[in-house]
């Protein structure tokens, strides 16, 4: 990955190299971007500019032997740590027995979300996958050694927001009394829920969501698609390249479909229907039960600005647009309010292994009572 392969993001590109050429790197990186954003691409961008030969003033060469290990994901001075699940297949849950299929989740993209990598490691049921202690307590040996090839041995820790508070404590012990060799990137979308001792002691990159017009063409080239359409998926996934391409390589638009039968199950007061999606939803993994409510989230949001007369700040594909449209005429303003405060409580709840079905069921009859109680 080089910084030319990145859509947009030149100033943050910029910083990057600068800091590389004027020997100004901090021992410990927060790379901070939003869910499926560019943070993981621009941190191998910027690892692979730092061990590269034959760098210019603006990229790594993408040809010298450190170029190309990076590339293979075998480079030896660079140690991955990621959130792991145990598996019928894998019964230790750490990096390094995942290695291999880690090496080729990030090689068919580096713009990632963990229900994809989750999904990609076969976690089943509610496995939501985190960084157990024992990884952080084994960086110790792995990061005592002198770096092989480059002047740095890097340790990446991506979605470090599923350390639990034993790894995060190991791991801030870590970061306090690093060798003098070492750098370590953290790589995040959700970095309220690190320890706030960890964030004081990294340097921040905030790497942002890419521009509608870059990231327009960035789907018109990498993905073969008109620009008209590559421009509805750009403005409809607000700075998620993954959700982009994947939009942009499919017409699954499974989550919109499962949202749209449940609106209409509490339209038509089908309790029967809810029960049977509520049995639906407690069988789906854990990250794509947030996903559903994230999106119906988006879908309130789209919803409330049609009523409020902001159409221009909708942000939905055309077999969206419809849907919202139709959907936000038996809506209020308090209504909205009422049934996101609602979402947004469940989630809460599902992240604390609360009952899905239970959860999904009393918020659908939450929902139901909101939607058929007279306008004041």
């Amino acid at each position: 990955m080089r910084f030319q392969d990145i859509p947009g993001l030149q100033k943050t590109k910029k910083t990057l190299s600068q800091a590389v050429q004027n020997q100004h790197i901090a021992h410990a990186q927060l790379f901070v971007g939003p869910p499926g954003g560019a943070q993981l691409a621009m941190a191998h961008a910027f690892v692979t500019y730092l061990f590269c030969t034959n760098r210019t003033d603006t990229d790594s060469c993408g040809v010298c032997p450190s170029c190309q290990k990076l590339q293979r994901g075998v480079h030896p001075d660079l140690v991955y740590v990621y959130p792991t699940v145990i598996t019928k297949k894998i019964k230790e849950a750490e990096s390094d027995a995942y290695l291999p299929d880690w090496r080729k989740f990030i090689q068919e993209s580096y713009f990632r979300t963990l229900p994809e990598w989750l999904a990609y490691m076969g976690a089943e049921g509610n496995r939501q996958g985190n960084i157990p202690v024992e990884e952080t307590r084994k960086l110790v040996q792995k990061i005592s050694l002198k770096p092989f090839e480059a002047p740095f041995k890097v340790v990446m820790l991506w979605n470090p927001e599923t350390l639990n508070a034993s790894a995060g404590n190991a791991l801030l012990k870590t970061l306090e009394e690093p060798p003098s060799s070492t750098l370590f990137i953290l790589v995040c979308a959700e970095p309220d829920k690190l320890l706030t001792t960890i964030i004081s002691r990294t340097q921040r990159v905030s790497v942002g969501a890419v521009d509608i017009e870059d990231l327009t063409d960035y789907l018109v080239q990498k993905a073969d698609i008109d620009a008209e359409k590559a421009h509805q998926i750009a403005v409809n996934c607000e700075g998620n390249i993954s959700e982009a391409l994947e939009k942009s390589n499919s017409d699954n638009l499974s989550t919109t479909t499962w949202f749209a039968e449940w609106m209409r199950a509490i339209y038509a007061r089908n309790l029967s229907k809810l029960v049977q999606l509520a049995d639906q939803f407690d069988g789906l993994a854990k990250e794509n039960q947030k996903g559903i409510l994230s999106y119906s989230l988006h879908i309130f949001r789209q919803c409330l600005y049609q009523i409020s007369d902001a159409s221009s700040l909708i942000k939905s594909l055309e077999k969206e647009k419809a849907f919202v449209d139709n959907f936000s005429k038996t809506l209020s303003t308090d209504k909205i309010a009422a049934m996101t405060e609602k979402i947004s409580e469940v989630h809460y709840h599902l992240e604390r292994n609360a009952r899905a079905k239970m959860v999904h069921l009393d918020l659908s009859l939450y929902l139901l009572r909101v939607f058929h109680a007279k306008n004041s």
